[in-house]
């Protein structure tokens, strides 16, 4: 179930009308937990790939559920694997590979988090572009760990602007895509990193509140 800002917490939205300046500024521009920092969409697939590989079965590109639980790691392992997993060849859209996503927010984050998304999955042409290659994209994971930052964050921001729990992942990792090219197996592997914001209050589900662009983390 979904959980609305709890009293006395302000959401991003509220939060950003509110901030006169000074350091939080700074702090929001910096770490991009409100949306401040957008990355480039996905590229479309190569036309013309250099390399050619055997086909590789891939798990899970129907969309899936993000993970019900109280652990952190496993909640942010879960939403960037969820990110970057999507099958042109299923018949599915964007969207409904979105939607799982936002399922785990805050209804107040729902429309910020929504747009962040929109940096991880190409919009509708492109797919149907994507998709006459049969396209499909997974994440293989390196690291995911808390950046360096996040304490120094969390203790110069004012009590009560972040949830209960809130807290961070860095993720690093290498975006896999392939399909077909000229009736031929063919794949793309570039490395990526990102940042999750969340917040885990104790006892309670994990739920997602942002997302940084693509290939720019809070380090």
């Amino acid at each position: 179930m979904r959980r609305t800002t709890p009293p006395g917490t302000l959401s991003p939205r509220n939060l950003v009308a509110v901030i006169g300046g000074g350091t939080l500024l700074l702090l929001l521009v910096g770490i991009g937990v409100y949306g401040l920092l957008r990355g480039p969409g996905p590229e479309p697939a190569p036309r013309n790939p250099a390399a050619e590989t055997p086909a590789r079965q891939t798990p899970g590109l129907d969309p899936e559920p993000v993970a019900e639980t109280s652990d952190a790691e496993r909640f942010a392992r879960d939403v960037a694997t969820r990110l970057f997993a999507w099958d042109t060849a299923t018949g599915r859209l964007p969207v409904e590979y979105m939607q799982p996503i936002v399922d785990r927010t805050d209804v107040d984050e729902a429309p910020g988090l929504t747009a962040d998304l929109r940096g991880y999955f190409p919009d509708d042409e492109t797919w149907r572009d994507l998709r006459e290659f049969s396209t499909r994209q997974w994440l293989d994971i390196d690291t995911i760990d808390i950046p360096a930052s996040w304490a120094s964050i969390v203790e110069q921001t004012q009590s009560g602007l972040l949830p209960p729990g809130a807290t961070a992942y860095t993720i690093t990792g290498n975006r896999h895509r392939a399909g077909v090219w000229d009736g031929k197996d063919v794949s793309d592997v570039r490395p990526v990193s990102f940042t999750t914001f969340l917040a885990c209050p104790p006892d309670e589900d994990c739920r997602l509140l942002r997302v940084s662009g693509v290939d720019q983390p809070l380090r």
